[in-house]
């Protein structure tokens, strides 16, 4: 719960009109308490109103020297932004310092993902208890990489939502943006099974939720991540095995076998096709490696 007075208007907006997640609105307000913090211990300033440009500018400098990356200090710094425009937008600010100023250049880091041969092993037929944790833990990696969700969007999808054998799957996304994602006959199969199994097995009625912790409730996205990477480990040594690497898996996959960009994008929930085209760079990296191995001049 938020008890800073400055931020509440400001995060009601968040959840309530724009519908962010718990995690979002999290990123939001801590990113704003920090900065109001260092407001306070530097410059002994409380008011949102006093604050200017060169607050922000030193700001960044702080977080820079505190060892934060060009990326995360973007963020911050979006975080405040976001915090004004809306407070300019009520009526509760004349300006907004954060306007004019430039974001830091970021390095271009393409999206870790697995190859082809990683996913066949990864999803490969396993022997465990149709409706267990471990049963659920597989089926978690093999729709995430099928359907390329978020992991916030998996956790939110509904048994009703899947327990018919749809061949598709509604799902609301960043922004309250709703998209529709195919789902595989081999997958809708799969949830079907184990939908079964587990109520075979279960006393209570359960969340009604897809994804439950061992106590029938909704599962946490920390457990998610968990059980993500320790499926991940099993194939790849990579520092990065959250979640993501399996939407940018699916994403890559597509992109390397020629499908359309614009259909990625639309399957990926992106809002521009900016945010799409770094999985053109990865295909293009793979050409690049593969002319200089087999070329000879490479």
């Amino acid at each position: 719960m938020i008890t800073d007075t400055r931020i509440q208007p400001f995060a009601d907006h968040l959840r309530f009109e724009k519908r962010y997640s718990d995690h979002t609105l999290r990123a939001y307000t801590d990113d704003l308490l920090q900065f109001f913090h260092w407001l306070e211990a530097t410059y002994a300033l409380t008011d949102p109103v006093a604050v200017a440009p060169i607050h922000i500018r030193s700001w960044m400098v702080s977080l820079t020297g505190g060892g934060f990356k060009p990326r995360s200090v973007n963020r911050k710094i979006s975080s405040v932004k976001a915090f004004y425009l809306h407070g300019r937008r009520t009526g509760r600010f004349l300006e907004n310092p954060v306007s004019g100023l430039r974001a830091m250049k970021v390095p271009r880091r393409l999206p870790v993902y697995l190859e082809e041969g990683q996913t066949e092993v990864l999803l490969g037929e396993a022997p465990c208890v149709a409706g267990s944790m471990e049963d659920m833990e597989r089926l978690m990696v093999m729709m995430l990489y099928l359907t390329g969700l978020r992991i916030s969007e998996l956790l939110s999808v509904r048994e009703s939502q899947v327990s018919e054998g749809r061949s598709d799957l509604r799902i609301l996304g960043k922004g309250n943006k709703e998209r529709v994602v195919p789902l595989p006959e081999g997958l809708s199969v799969r949830i079907r099974d184990f939908l079964r199994a587990r109520g075979q097995g279960r006393d209570g009625e359960g969340s009604g939720f897809l994804f439950e912790n061992g106590s029938g409730r909704r599962l946490h996205p920390r457990q998610a991540y968990g059980m993500v990477r320790r499926q991940l480990s099993l194939v790849s040594t990579a520092d990065r095995r959250g979640p993501h690497v399996l939407r940018h898996t699916f994403a890559t996959h597509l992109a390397n076998r020629g499908a359309d960009l614009s259909a990625i994008k639309d399957l990926l929930g992106h809002a521009s096709l900016a945010s799409t085209q770094v999985y053109t760079h990865n295909s293009i990296a793979r050409l690049q490696e593969a002319h200089r191995r087999a070329h000879p001049r490479g």
